[in-house]
């Protein structure tokens, strides 16, 4: 996994009350990743530090003292170092890393996952933060590429071609509908950042793990009853993440391409369709699901408009 040097970019940011500055460093990785490595100067950490241990105080619970009475220093002595860490952190890192997109003019696709390089009692502490921005997919001439690939596969739909080509049987809509996906995964060869097919690879075993256990089963006699091993299905899983994630970024660029726009109604009725229940309705009717309500919607807008084309 190489870093290309050329991408390292150096930023100062600094506490507006001590003005000691926070150092960072950018570097895009071959892979898509995104790293930002901070340099916490030791008089910072050592304020978060401070700020934790009182937050920890109010908290913690002492023999002999009342819940949030005991003093700061025997709250130290019983809180464990990574609980203190991580708490200091908490102060220190949301804006920096803020402070560090702005200076970057980053757009990260998800939120980093953090990662203590070093901790040294009065010495700089680095922590490295590592993100992703979504890849620019460039569309071209979409739509001459899918009547072209259709017209020369099997799925061709009659009367649009040969005399031949009429003899074939009307391809049905869910088939019509896997030859654009296919099309589209082929047209487009996109670099999806290795970190962001990771989540999608975690959540996808996650969500396995979930139902064979539901089953009454372990992953290792799942895995010998379909004749696969971790390293085989992990694979399978990243094909399929990749597949998945380059699908919804095509899909998305073609939407803003047409334009395609969907309504308030739209997103009502769906959920009013898939809720069987008030609760889950009112679960379903809060702006961020609404969103995403309406993603899904304009993508399978989308790919029904590509699909019209065959």
């Amino acid at each position: 996994m190489g870093i290309r040097s050329l991408d390292v970019i150096i930023s100062p940011m600094s506490d507006t009350k001590t003005q000691t500055k926070i150092g960072s460093v950018l570097a895009r990785e071959d892979n898509g990743n995104i790293q930002i490595t901070f340099s916490l100067p030791f008089e910072i950490v050592e304020k978060a530090k401070s700020e934790a241990l009182i937050e920890l105080t109010k908290e913690t619970e002492i023999p002999g003292f009342r819940k949030g009475k005991a003093p700061v220093a025997e709250v130290a002595k019983k809180v464990s170092p990574e609980q203190l860490i991580e708490k200091s952190l908490g102060k220190i890192l949301p804006e920096a890393l803020g402070e560090a997109i702005t200076e970057h003019k980053l757009k990260p696709a998800i939120y980093p996952k953090f990662e203590l390089i070093k901790a040294i009692e009065g010495e700089t502490w680095e922590v490295r933060a590592l993100t992703c921005e979504l890849p620019e997919v460039k569309l071209g001439d979409y739509k001459k590429e899918i009547i072209g690939k259709a017209k020369v596969s099997s799925i061709w739909t009659p009367g649009k071609g040969d005399e031949k080509s009429k003899e074939k049987k009307e391809p049905t809509a869910q088939e019509k509908e896997g030859e654009v996906v296919k099309i589209l995964l082929e047209s487009f060869k996109i670099n999806i950042p290795q970190i962001l097919v990771e989540e999608e690879v975690n959540a996808r075993l996650s969500s396995l793990l979930e139902r064979i256990e539901k089953l009454g089963l372990n992953l290792d006699s799942y895995l010998a009853s379909v004749g696969k091993d971790p390293q085989a299905l992990r694979g399978e899983y990243e094909v399929q993440a990749k597949n998945t994630i380059s699908l919804e970024l095509i899909l998305e660029s073609i939407a803003q391409e047409e334009k395609v726009e969907v309504k308030e109604a739209e997103i009502d009725e769906a959920i009013k369709a898939s809720s069987g229940n008030a609760g889950l309705s009112q679960k379903l009717n809060t702006p961020e699901q609404r969103r995403m309500i309406a993603s899904i919607l304009r993508k399978r807008q989308t790919l029904d408009k590509l699909v019209s084309l065959i």
